[in-house]
């Protein structure tokens, strides 16, 4: 079987309000305000296909939420958008690869994100097969060749594959190709999934 893992809300905790918490300090501009300017728009698409760099990214994140960052401000707030590892879902992912399974992860993230998280959860590779990237791969969920292109990869069927993502709209996506998906609302899903398994 293949098991294919989103990275955010499903191994790691991430929180975009941390992001923003770090950008009001550093831009001093009220949370509220910027809570209300941000949006996951074409720049944000953009960045995670990698068809923008990230000094492009900040300078357009920056004026869609009319604020005054350095780099290396902006950089430092992108950055605190990860909270915390999931260890039991690190711990299935170890242990479905010990019982032969395939277990890969699937993520729209971004070159910024990429020099950061490695270096601050090395488990996170050590439990995967393989990682693929919506930035190296000029794709993202929930476009299907992303899907496509991971299964051609993985030589598998979209039957032989089973999808955790904490977006909907990913889901779906996955859903319509035959894809067996689990959406992840909480940090229990996933090992409510495997549990019942049993």
């Amino acid at each position: 079987m293949l098991y294919i893992f989103d990275l955010g809300n499903v191994i790691v905790d991430i929180d975009f309000n941390r992001v923003l918490g770090v950008w009001s300090d550093l831009g001093r501009v009220p949370l509220a305000t910027l809570q209300s300017r941000f949006n996951m728009g074409e720049a944000f698409e953009l960045h995670e296909r990698g068809e923008i760099d990230d000094e492009e990214f900040a300078v357009r994140m920056c004026e869609q939420l009319d604020i005054a960052l350095g780099f290396e401000q902006f950089a430092a707030g992108w950055q605190a958008i990860f909270v915390g590892v999931r260890p039991e879902v690190i711990a299935i992912m170890h242990k479905l690869r010990e019982q032969g399974d395939r277990v890969v992860i699937l993520s729209n993230t971004n070159r910024l994100h990429c020099t950061f998280w490695p270096t601050q959860y090395p488990e996170v590779q050590k439990a995967a097969d393989k990682l693929y990237l919506s930035q190296e791969m000029g794709l993202r969920k929930p476009e299907a060749e992303i899907y496509q292109q991971l299964l051609n990869a993985e030589e598998a069927s979209a039957q032989d594959a089973i999808f955790f993502d904490d977006n909907l709209e990913n889901i779906e996506a996955a859903r319509a190709l035959g894809i067996h998906s689990v959406h992840v609302t909480d940090a229990n899903v996933v090992p409510m999934f495997f549990s019942d398994r049993r």
